[in-house]
């Protein structure tokens, strides 16, 4: 197998999973289901495209920087009642999360032609590119030059991989966290996207942990 390396670094990125309509939450770092979100948007395909080729690849996060959790609102008119039917006279505040100041390293293991597509689709990507709502916009390019990694695991590419943040000399952190898809982990998230169109998703295991930063990892001091 193969895998592809992203970078996802924004002033503001949000990855919610268990929104309902008045508040919207953010994960402490990105989906499945958004980061294939980002990767249809890429290869300009709609809502209604099959995603199974993508969701069929395994998906890890490096986690460089932590974000800050933030909150705002949003005043919404024009709503629906539950019933379906009828629209609201009286406006609405939602309260919407968002992680400020993150940077993630995202691996997809998977086939090598499907991650060269990806790569290309990177490169160029035919929609516009956001993290996770259409005002976060990507602050560094998502793509990598060296991001396709051959004949290399999920584990071996972010295990090694340098940081995609700088740190101030002598402050460099000697562990990083990360959640890694694994068949045996202890944790489900409902992120796999079955449809973008019909709002389904299915469920996979994660696991979370904590590496040690190899010295032989460099890192770029400001």
């Amino acid at each position: 197998m193969d895998t592809l390396l992203i970078r996802l670094i924004a002033p503001m990125q949000s990855w919610g999973v268990q929104s309902n309509y008045t508040v919207r939450d953010t994960g402490l770092e990105p989906s499945k289901s958004g980061v294939i979100g980002l990767l249809c948007a890429a290869l300009g395909r709609p809502r209604e495209a099959d995603v199974a080729d993508l969701t069929a690849v395994r998906m890890g996060v490096r986690i460089d920087r932590e974000g800050t959790l933030r909150s705002d609102f949003h005043i919404v008119q024009d709503v629906l009642d539950s019933d379906g039917k009828n629209v609201r006279k009286s406006s609405i505040v939602t309260s919407r999360y968002y992680l400020a100041d993150a940077a993630f390293l995202v691996g997809l293991e998977g086939k090598h032609e499907l991650l060269n597509e990806l790569q290309a689709a990177l490169q160029q990507p035919k929609w516009a590119i956001y993290l996770g709502r259409k005002a976060f916009t990507p602050s560094q390019p998502v793509w990598l030059g060296d991001g396709l990694q051959v004949d290399t695991s999920l584990e071996q590419a972010l295990r090694a991989y340098g940081w995609i943040v700088r740190w101030r000399e002598g402050s460099t952190p000697q562990q990083v966290r990360f959640v890694m898809e694994a068949a045996d982990g202890a944790q489900v998230r409902a992120d796999v996207p079955i449809s973008f169109a019909a709002r389904r998703f299915s469920s996979r295991r994660v696991h979370v942990g904590v590496w040690e930063v190899p010295s032989a990892v460099s890192a770029e001091v400001l």
